[in-house]
């Protein structure tokens, strides 16, 4: 499990920042229609754009919050829910039960949303840049877009696993991937986390400086799986370092 469903990103707003959002629908190749939560900066179509990848929960407030986070900085974003073959739109309530949900999404349907939201993002702009930000369930899928020719730009995960296998169905691990990455990798991992032991995440590095691919895999000593959050208040430091990684990252390769 990740996040709770009234987690919030420790992140605060930006005061006076001129937004617009709504949830919407997008259609993916295979003729799926899902929703998403699209939020614009006050410059829409300007500067690179974001596609943010939910935990296993799927779309919900802690994920449009995030997006409003990004517009708010000038960068229009997209949260998309995994669902739209199995399970009836967001909003869900808090006892949504996920886990039938997240064992039957596919590697190739997540590419096929993800997608979408890319061409929603690029539609004034073919060449817009584009970067996934995803986390846990979310992470390690944004990490397998870096390798899906969406011609990222960058692709960002907090605590992905990047050695497991089958999850989403059909998926080899991340690591096994990244002679097929196109752009730079940021890996942002707790240290206490048992089911992302230290050494998976030092053998997905050491993957990563084989293959060649540019990186910055950061892990934070003591915090927990899920430490991205403004109740767990004890990791605020951490959590503003993870930030402030997430926006310097976006800016050195836009």
């Amino acid at each position: 499990m990740c996040f709770a469903h009234d987690a919030v990103p420790p992140i605060p707003p930006v005061q006076g920042a001129a937004i617009t959002h709504e949830r919407l629908h997008l259609t993916a190749a295979d003729g799926t229609r899902f929703v998403a939560f699209e939020a614009l900066s006050d410059a829409p179509g300007q500067g690179p754009g974001v596609v943010v990848l939910p935990d296993v929960r799927g779309l919900f407030s802690f994920y449009e919050e995030l997006a409003l986070r990004f517009a708010e900085l000038g960068r229009d974003a997209v949260a998309i829910d995994y669902f739209g073959r199995t399970a009836d739109d967001p909003p869900r309530s808090p006892d949504f039960d996920w886990s039938d949900d997240v064992m039957a999404t596919t590697q190739e349907a997540i590419r096929q949303d993800v997608a979408a939201a890319i061409a929603r993002l690029r539609a004034a702009d073919a060449d817009r840049k584009i970067f996934t930000v995803g986390f846990c369930f979310g992470g390690s899928n944004s990490w397998h877009q870096a390798a899906s020719g969406h011609g990222l730009a960058g692709a960002v995960g907090f605590y992905g696993h990047p050695l497991r296998e089958g999850f989403p169905k059909g998926a080899p691990a991340v690591a096994a991937r990244v002679g097929d990455m196109e752009c730079p990798i940021l890996g942002l991992m707790g240290g206490d986390d048992p089911g992302i032991p230290d050494d998976a995440v030092e053998e997905y590095r050491g993957a990563l400086d084989a293959a060649g691919v540019e990186n910055e895999i950061v892990i934070y000593p003591g915090a927990p799986h899920s430490f991205f959050d403004r109740k767990a208040d004890m990791f605020a430091v951490e959590s503003a370092d993870a930030w402030a990684r997430v926006t310097a990252f976006i800016a050195a390769n836009e």
